[in-house]
């Protein structure tokens, strides 16, 4: 086998969430370019049907779910359809998430916590402990990515939403945990931490806190954000047999951000 034929995904099926936009849309798309067939769960049907067009183009089969991933009820539906209309998946990436709020910690309403921290945390649970158990039970080995960010390492500086960090954080170590458990089985389970990638939501940061992001900018020694299709050649890399021999690993893409 050639190491470009490690790469190749062909016959897969990955199941995304927040999948239609930004590092999801890119990561779906660049796994369908290497083979994948690709179930797509966010919570705008348009911008789902884009991506899935998007996926279709390149002769690959791609579905959509409209769920909620911040509710877990929701994340449980999707599971179960995915499973019951799509199965076997192979391929669990666990994208959905954001901090959407910048209320400080001492303002923090409980419940918005929780609804946040169900956005980016128990989503990645259920999704995991759903998929995950269809991979044990298939036999047949798999692959987890869990999107985490390098907030899981660093506190976001001139921002507050502190629900981020400790989701993210605690992201990084159910990752570490279960590829542990999981190893025996054959499934991988890896943690991608981004830093600063120029995503609509970055954007809109921009117009909101332009101060913000500007500071951001200034300490990534590289110069500048990532691009959102950047992130895809790395989620290929987990998602393939490239990655056979790699688990419980936490991979910063940053610009070197976390450097200084």
């Amino acid at each position: 086998m050639s190491v470009i034929d490690r790469f190749k995904l062909t016959g897969k099926r990955l199941f995304i969430t927040g999948g239609s936009r930004g590092l999801g849309r890119e990561m779906a798309v660049a796994i369908a370019d290497a083979g994948a067939d690709v179930i797509l769960v966010g919570r705008d049907p348009a911008s789902l049907e884009q991506t899935a067009g998007d996926i279709r183009a390149l002769g690959r089969q791609a579905w959509t779910i409209a769920a909620d991933m911040s509710v877990p009820a929701d994340c449980e539906r999707a599971c179960q359809s995915a499973l019951e209309r799509h199965g076997p998946i192979d391929i669990l990436i666990n994208n959905v998430g954001g901090r959407r709020e910048n209320i400080p910690t001492e303002s923090m309403p409980l419940d918005k916590w929780r609804e946040l921290i169900d956005l980016n945390l128990t989503s990645c649970m259920v999704c995991t402990r759903w998929l995950g158990a269809a991979m044990i039970e298939r036999g047949q080995g798999g692959r987890v990515i869990n999107i985490a960010s390098i907030n899981a390492l660093v506190a976001g500086r001139g921002i507050t939403g502190r629900h981020y960090e400790t989701a993210k954080g605690a992201m990084l170590q159910f990752t570490r945990a279960v590829a542990a458990d999981w190893a025996v089985h054959r499934i991988t389970v890896n943690a991608i931490l981004p830093g600063g990638f120029m995503t609509d939501a970055n954007k809109r940061w921009s117009g909101i806190h332009p101060e913000v992001i500007e500071r951001f900018r200034a300490n990534i020694p590289l110069g500048d954000f990532g691009q959102p299709e950047d992130l895809g050649p790395l989620a290929v890399y987990l998602a393939s047999d490239a990655s056979r021999y790699m688990t419980g690993a936490a991979l910063v893409i940053d610009g070197g951000y976390t450097l200084w």
